[in-house]
């Protein structure tokens, strides 16, 4: 006992802060206690007197009822004003005497009709589990998690006007038949376009769990919502672009959450991000051009060769990922065979990531006499060498790249770079049901 400080501790430790508040209030509880006695008492006087002078009024003249002089207590004051303490999980209801609880969920101690005067939940390490309390001394809520498969005993004390009261409270943590761990997919500084990416190592049986469990936060703030593109890969965008120069924090809060069938997160992540000019690209299959733009001004006009007609160039809008300046383009990795007629292995500079399906803008000098007036790629857009290394250098994760146009169908928005070829009105609506 004496974590934050019985009277007899608070004493022992003068340097603390909260030990201090606690004495201050300790001392106002008991004179306030006298005070309200006596005046309970005065009341409780006054009460029983005037009950004596309505039935005096109340009987009639000349007759023989007696009543007794004998006057007894009901109720005690100090079992009415008695400090009461409850244990429960945040949001949660109050812990049974065999519960069992997710260790990510804080711990958290209330007194009524009273302060808290201690609270104890020792660790395996033999300290006690870290936590604070509220101004009033009413509420304690650990900060420290909670270990896996452990048991714990919260042992607290209260004090009020009605007197102290202490209680002794076990619970059990869950047992997790297996761990999974999370991603977040992005850079410190990103483009208009970005969307945030939590990706998890497992399928989430419970997306709802999940997503309750990653909060956003911005500053100009924006309202957003998820959507799940895989079983384990879930993005929040907001309904719009997001404005240059905005703040945005990202917390994946998944340790000790339940997340589905025993899947539980095996730690927490945070991820804080800027966003940076306003960029965007702009290629028309009409012209054959790749147009980029900042802040509104053309800054570079770029000729390219789109698909052919058997690999049309999907459209839409698709968020930069990757900027690399060597890859190998490898048709099996959207399921042509490399051995197969339309199959290829072709190495490349200067390639930027469209979608995961394997759409870069890169270089290709075997097709300079075609970049801007014929389609001639497996649906690569083609650059020349120099204009593919210039936008390697000049693009951010999450510029926005929109394809006009082409003969082909509108990328599909979980493709994992296609997330605004999604109608918002479908978006916020969300899919952790499906």
């Amino acid at each position: 006992m004496g974590r934050f400080g019985t009277p007899r501790t608070m004493r022992r430790d003068r340097r603390s802060t909260g030990h201090s508040q606690l004495r201050q209030r300790l001392g106002t509880l008991r004179r306030h206690r006298s005070a309200q006695v006596k005046a309970r008492h005065v009341l409780v006087l006054a009460a029983l007197t005037a009950v004596v002078v309505v039935l005096t009024s109340c009987s009639s003249a000349g007759g023989s009822s007696t009543y007794s002089d004998q006057i007894s207590a009901v109720d005690s004051f100090a079992a009415i004003a008695q400090p009461s303490i409850a244990v429960a999980t945040e949001g949660g209801d109050r812990l049974a005497p065999d519960a069992v609880v997710e260790p990510g969920l804080p711990i958290v101690v209330t007194a009524s009709r009273g302060a808290l005067t201690d609270v104890d939940i020792p660790t395996s390490s033999g300290r006690a589990l870290a936590g604070s309390l509220s101004e009033d001394g009413s509420t304690w809520t650990s900060t420290q998690p909670l270990g896996y498969s452990k048991q714990y005993s919260v042992r607290a004390e209260a004090v009020g006007v009605g007197g102290r009261t202490s209680v002794s409270q076990g619970f059990t943590t869950a047992s997790p038949e297996s761990l999974t761990s999370a991603a977040i997919l992005g850079e410190k500084t990103v483009g208009i376009a970005h969307t945030i990416g939590v990706r998890f190592s497992d399928p989430i049986p419970d997306r709802r769990k999940a997503q309750a469990a990653i909060t956003v936060a911005s500053d100009p703030q924006m309202q957003g919502a998820f959507y799940w593109i895989s079983d384990s890969e879930v993005r929040w965008r907001p309904e719009r672009f997001w404005m240059p120069g905005t703040k945005v924090s990202v917390a994946v809060n998944i340790y000790g959450v339940d997340l589905g069938d025993g899947l539980y997160g095996n730690r927490n992540l945070s991820y804080d991000f800027t966003i940076g000019r306003a960029q965007t690209i702009e290629a028309d299959d009409n012209t054959k051009t790749i147009v980029v733009k900042r802040d509104g001004k053309v800054i570079r006009t770029m000729p390219t060769s789109f698909g052919k007609d058997s690999t049309p160039t999907p459209r839409g809008i698709y968020m930069i990922g990757d900027r690399v300046e060597h890859i190998v383009m490898d048709s099996s990795t959207y399921g042509v065979p490399v051995e197969s007629s339309a199959g290829y292995r072709t190495p490349v500079d200067w390639a930027v990531q469209m979608s995961y399906s394997g759409i870069y803008m890169h270089g290709a000098p075997w097709s300079l006499s075609a970049q801007g007036n014929s389609n001639v790629s497996n649906g690569c857009p083609n650059l020349s060498p120099a204009d593919a290394e210039w936008l390697v250098k000049n693009t951010m994760r999450g510029d926005p790249v929109t394809v006009k146009n082409t003969n082909a169908e509108t990328l599909s928005g979980v493709d994992g770079l296609g997330d605004w070829n999604i109608p918002w009105a479908q978006w916020k609506k969300g899919n952790a049901d499906t």
